[in-house]
């Protein structure tokens, strides 16, 4: 599975906001220096989602917010269900 990324770095805590159309938000407390943010968003993902790490790689974007992550798993992902925008 593909799945479009914006991650916050230094945030308060590790979170995943949900969806922005088709991009998954998630803030992550560790800066975004020397591959830090990249390596705490792969170890948040890996315990949300119930996968082992080496499951998930940083396809695009490794110095960019926006990131397209390629997860492999045999079972279905628990990913929070995107919302419908209200008027």
């Amino acid at each position: 599975m593909i799945i479009k990324i914006k991650v916050t770095p230094s945030s308060s805590c590790n979170k995943i906001v949900g969806w922005q159309e088709n991009t998954l938000k998630i803030k992550i407390r560790a800066p975004a220096q020397k591959g830090k943010a990249n390596k705490e968003l792969i170890n948040f993902l890996s315990k949300e989602l119930d996968i082992h790490k080496s499951n998930i790689r940083i396809m695009r974007g490794y110095k960019d917010k926006n990131k397209l992550l390629a997860v492999d798993s045999d079972k279905p992902l628990k990913l929070p269900a995107r919302q419908e925008k209200l008027l």
